[in-house]
């Protein structure tokens, strides 16, 4: 893994930005998959900032919230339609969201399956690195084969949810891509800013590789690109 540590979330958004610049006007680069939350929206930014040509580019949405209503502008399909889709200009069609209803979620996410099997696959993935090690809502516990789903989250997830929310949701399930297109895609950037990830960020890069970080099975990929501030490499680098 290519671990790059920055001394602050800025400079390390900066330098993930040229790098995702690069991938995403690389020959052959179709199709990338896009993380929610706080973490990437400074990047999304940046690369917006750049007015890429990105016609080519088909947008898949890693997972989404079960319960929160689907006007809410916080739910991912919202706020990556916003931040990645419309603010990169991306062509009419070809931003790919899931359903936050759960009763369809798992057929949702299904065909959400379905679709990025049929494009070839995920060119480029960017995630976010859970309090707990999650890779989108794949919890620990996730093996590495763990397929699409509905899953019960966390009680960390759960809290990070409240606090996303504001206090006016705190959803206690989630639907996720499953562990085997994750780790499928042909490149990955993640990203960890922060004291409250160190712990995680030190067990994906050097713990053993368990179902109990998911983030662990990122070591046996060959192109992972790990942006970091100094204080989630804290303990990784006291290693």
């Amino acid at each position: 893994m290519n671990v790059s540590v920055h001394s602050a979330a800025d400079a390390a958004n900066a330098a993930a930005a040229d790098r995702l610049v690069g991938w995403l006007t690389a020959p052959g680069v179709r199709t990338l998959m896009a993380a929610g939350g706080n973490t990437p929206l400074d990047l999304y930014r940046r690369i917006a900032e750049r007015r890429l040509n990105l016609d080519h580019l088909t947008v898949f949405a890693l997972d989404e919230y079960l319960g929160v209503p689907e006007e809410e502008p916080r739910n991912c399909a919202n706020l990556l339609r916003r931040t990645v889709a419309e603010a990169w200009r991306l062509p009419a069609g070809r931003f790919y969201a899931v359903s936050s209803h759960p009763e369809d979620a798992l057929e949702s996410i299904q065909n959400h399956e379905r679709l990025i099997s049929a494009a070839g696959g995920l060119d480029v993935l960017i995630l976010g690195l859970g309090q707990n090690g999650h890779l989108g809502f794949n919890e620990p516990g996730s093996d590495a084969d763990s397929p699409a789903r509905v899953l019960d989250l966390d009680p960390l997830s759960i809290e990070a949810n409240r606090q996303w929310f504001h206090g006016a949701w705190a959803p206690a399930q989630g639907v996720t891509v499953g562990m085997p297109t994750l780790l499928g895609a042909r490149r990955i950037l993640i990203m960890a800013y922060g004291f409250h990830k160190a712990a995680a960020v030190a067990r994906m890069l050097r713990g053993p590789i368990s179902p109990d970080c998911p983030a662990s099975y990122l070591q046996t990929h060959p192109d992972v690109s790990v942006f970091l501030d100094t204080a989630a490499a804290r303990d990784f680098r006291a290693e």
